[in-house]
């Protein structure tokens, strides 16, 4: 029996909602950015540090088109070579800026950036660019500590694409 979409959605709502609020925060900046939903430099930068990460991150993630087109279909050797190495690539930026604390988060976020069929190329990535050396060693800990064992070693993934993609919500005003 398939569970209901409505509930699927309400799940990826929880846990995006158990999320700290600096990573929800960076997921939503890097969807917007990364599929092209906002400006995300009116909408995100507070700050020149900000703005520079922002604009480091958008040129990075030009390669998403590219990435999603060459998702492997098999775990063959000769074809992780032209997708596995910009994944990585890509991770360790997204980790660096220390908001995806955990694979889960990461996961979260890699989904919806290149869909469903990078599930099995997660953990390899996340691990790779986790153990990178440009990481505090206190953080590259809590990364690698943040995978489960039952996601390092999936025997199979789901192929169901995301439904819920947090988008910037305006405060309302209460008073009005």
């Amino acid at each position: 029996m398939k569970p209901a979409e409505g509930s699927m959605t309400l799940a990826e709502m929880k846990e995006f909602a158990g999320f700290t609020s600096s990573t929800q925060r960076y997921i939503r900046r890097s969807l917007d950015i990364g599929l092209d939903r906002e400006d995300a430099m009116a909408r995100w930068s507070r700050d020149v540090v900000e703005a520079a990460s922002i604009r480091a991150q958008a040129k990075l993630y030009r390669r998403l088109p590219e990435l999603r087109e060459a998702v492997p279909d098999d775990s063959g050797l000769d074809a992780i070579e032209p997708f596995l190495p910009p994944l990585v690539t890509l991770a360790a930026f997204d980790l660096g800026q220390g908001r995806l604390t955990t694979f889960s988060a990461f996961r979260f976020l890699y989904e919806r950036l290149i869909g469903a069929e990078v599930r099995p190329w997660l953990p390899a990535a996340f691990c790779a660019a986790a153990a990178l050396p440009h990481l505090h060693p206190e953080l590259r800990r809590k990364l690698l500590q943040s995978i489960s064992e039952a996601a390092a070693t999936a025997s199979g993934w789901s192929n169901r694409q995301p439904a819920f993609f947090p988008y910037w919500v305006e405060k309302v005003d209460v008073a009005a």
